[in-house]
């Protein structure tokens, strides 16, 4: 005997000798009973969540299966899209290297590498928590009859109508060049500036002053919105303004949506850059004009002297040319949500785009009728007020995005999960 306990010697030996006798594998025999692990992204290793979680998981299969039940612990990994993409790609620039000077079959088949490395170690890791699943039916989310499984409920929904392809603003990542979910978007409260901006009447008879955090959009101006019962503004509503910086004219519109005590009380409107603004365009039927390009630089519907410019420089330039123009009545410091990238921590900006959306609404109503009628409690009961106002404001999730590592659908966008199968070929081909 030893002298000494070695727990790793001793549970990786007996832990090998269960796998190998298939101690794991549903009995074929007693009520069936299952869990499919929450599969962790091929990213890196796993972390204490995952331990604590897995270890919550393996007491409730590991019971069932000493009462005689006909247990599964499925377990999987990952393909992760955006956030393996980030992670080869930090590896590749470490080195000097793009993924676009590689070229994408090169960069997918680094993916694939890393993917091997990542995913055989995390099995490692599982084997030594003692995890008493079925490596017998290990599965990868880009394993090819998933990819047909996810290609066919894609299909299916949207032949249902519960999938459907639309220009609408999303999150857009400047950095990663894609749209994100709501769900990857991280509110950040951040310093920064109201800056009150003069907009001349077209008729020579004043000016209204606009309160605006993105002096830099202003050339996506469709409107200046007011409240319709703001006294100091009511008059002025079907009158037109000109557009600093430009040869445009653009309306006074009355929106509820305007609050009277915030800034000035003149609201600029950029539909196409703003997800309230883009609301109250389609009530007023604005035009949505777009003036970013994919990078978040400035694109050809802006003033030459603006075109190609960084945001950033963009407001800079915008800035000094309304100050010597003397149309830049007051700055303000302010404080405002920054939305940012939960992976690329980039700062989003709403972009018009053609994307892949799934709509809520009717997945959205069962669900709340589920906990209205008892089905489903929450326990402490406050969180069903959480839950309910949650999933009453929910929007239409993009499920589409931009990336490499992922299959192609429709019009070169990737629905997340979605991946590399022959049936998603033959979808597309048909």
């Amino acid at each position: 005997m030893d002298k000494a306990y070695s727990p790793a010697d001793i549970e990786a030996r007996i832990y090998a000798q269960w796998e190998a006798a298939g101690y794991f594998a549903p009995s074929g025999r007693g009520e069936p009973y299952s869990i499919v692990i929450p599969p962790p992204n091929v990213t890196g290793t796993l972390h204490m969540g995952h331990a604590f979680q897995d270890t919550i998981m393996d007491a409730l299969i590991r019971y069932r299966r000493m009462r005689g039940f006909d247990t599964l612990w499925q377990p999987g990994t990952d393909h992760a899209g955006i956030a393996t993409q980030m992670v080869v790609e930090r590896q590749l620039n470490a080195v000097g290297q793009t993924r676009v000077g590689m070229g994408r079959d090169a960069f997918i088949d680094r993916i694939w590498k890393w993917k091997a490395e990542s995913g055989g170690h995390i099995a490692n890791q599982m084997r030594r928590l003692g995890a008493s699943v079925d490596w017998r039916r290990d599965r990868f989310t880009m394993d090819p009859d998933l990819s047909a499984a996810v290609t066919e409920v894609f299909v299916r929904l949207y032949e249902e109508g519960l999938i459907y392809r639309g220009k609408r603003l999303v999150n857009w990542d400047p950095v990663l060049k894609t749209a994100l979910s709501d769900l990857e978007v991280v509110a950040e409260e951040e310093m920064g500036h109201l800056w009150h901006i003069r907009y001349p009447l077209s008729d020579g008879g004043g000016h209204l002053v606009v309160a605006t955090t993105r002096p830099e959009t202003l050339f996506g101006d469709a409107a200046v919105a007011v409240h319709p019962d703001d006294e100091r503004y009511r008059q002025l509503i079907g009158r037109h303004l000109r557009l600093p910086l430009t040869t445009r004219e653009i309306p006074v519109i009355g929106d509820t949506y305007v609050d009277p005590q915030f800034g000035s009380g003149c609201v600029k409107i950029t539909p196409a850059h703003d997800f309230n603004d883009y609301e109250v365009g389609q009530r007023h039927r604005l035009p949505l004009l777009n003036i970013l390009n994919p990078d978040a630089s400035l694109n050809e519907e802006v003033p030459h002297a603006y075109r190609g410019l960084d945001r950033g420089a963009a407001r800079t330039r915008v800035l000094s040319e309304l100050e010597a123009l003397g149309l830049v009545e007051r700055v303000e410091p302010h404080k405002l949500m920054v939305p940012r990238g939960d992976r690329s921590h980039a700062i989003l900006e709403p972009l018009l785009t053609d994307q892949w959306f799934v709509a809520i609404q009717p997945l959205a109503a069962p669900a709340i009728h589920a906990v209205e009628a008892g089905h489903i409690r929450f326990v402490p009961e406050n969180w069903s007020a959480v839950y309910f106002d949650w999933m009453r404001k929910i929007k239409d999730w993009c499920i589409s995005r931009q990336l490499w590592w992922g299959t192609a659908f429709p019009h070169g966008t990737t629905p997340t999960g979605a991946g590399t199968s022959r049936a998603a070929k033959r979808r597309r081909a048909a």
